[in-house]
């Protein structure tokens, strides 16, 4: 049966499987060589899969663990990657149709006979990056070019920084490792304010964290009148005009009464 290992080349970044029946000792936290659709990579052991869940299935094999030289030759190219990924932004700033694409990193491979260039465009049609990528052949002769297009959420996450809500690193960056769909349905669940700037992530979509509470709010308000509802309390009818799922309490407006805070047991739906 398989030894299936969950690996991530970047931290934060998604996490792959693979089988380590090659490297059955193999611990977690250690450095493993893959090869990939970018060619081989340098990858590090964050989770074991319970091969009986998905058995079956044709896993990629570890090639070996990584040396000293192959965790030294990272960094060698890392260093590089930041080289050419400006000399790709100066090319490209000389070109005024490429104005609106932002180049987010470059990837060289283990040897560094690949090199992938990610970028951003939100246009409906692919930029022509043509002439680009024979500037930036003629300056990497020896490697294999590639111009791959990801999306703001990928950029985001890439570039890092501050969150909108003042988090010193970002969520996107910091952990998750996948993107799920959004909804402003999210933000009206947990009655967040809909202004742009309470919802619009630094991606310039919706933030990633209107997710991460949802389902608690969605549980939480199963059994709460909803806003807008008229109700029986011990005070007299009244209509709900707040419900906080968290701390389940719901204020009702009691006519000249004014607003009072009530449990859910004390109010009863009004059926007409």
């Amino acid at each position: 049966m398989a030894h299936i290992v969950g690996i991530r080349f970047h931290g934060g970044g998604k996490t792959y499987h693979f089988d380590a029946s090659s490297v059955p000792e193999i611990k977690k936290g250690e450095y493993v060589i893959v090869e990939t659709s970018r060619g081989q990579q340098l990858g590090q052991v964050v989770s074991f899969l319970d091969p009986k869940t998905k058995n079956g299935r044709n896993w990629k094999p570890i090639l070996r663990s990584a040396t000293s030289r192959d965790l030294v030759m990272r960094q060698v190219w890392e260093k590089k990657e930041q080289k050419v990924l400006e000399e790709c932004r100066k090319l490209a700033g000389e070109d005024k149709n490429l104005d609106e694409v932002k180049f987010v990193s470059a990837e060289f491979s283990l040897e560094g006979e690949n090199l992938v260039f990610l970028y951003c465009y939100e246009g409906n049609d692919d930029p022509n990056l043509g002439n680009l990528l024979k500037k930036l052949k003629k300056k990497n002769p020896k490697a294999n070019l590639e111009l791959r297009r990801i999306g703001p959420r990928d950029s985001a996450k890439i570039i890092g920084g501050m969150g909108a809500c003042g988090r010193e690193v970002r969520c996107c960056t910091e952990y998750m490792t996948e993107f799920t769909p959004i909804s402003i349905k999210m933000a009206k669940e947990q009655g967040i304010s809909l202004a742009p700037s309470e919802i619009t992530g630094m991606c310039g979509r919706l933030r990633c964290c209107l997710m991460h509470e949802y389902q608690q709010y969605k549980e939480a308000k199963k059994n709460l009148p909803k806003q807008g509802k008229r109700v029986n309390t011990p005070r007299g009818e009244g209509k709900v005009i707040r419900v906080n799922a968290l701390s389940q309490k719901i204020s009702v407006l009691l006519g000249e009464d004014g607003i009072h805070a009530f449990d859910p047991v004390e109010v009863k739906r009004i059926q007409r």
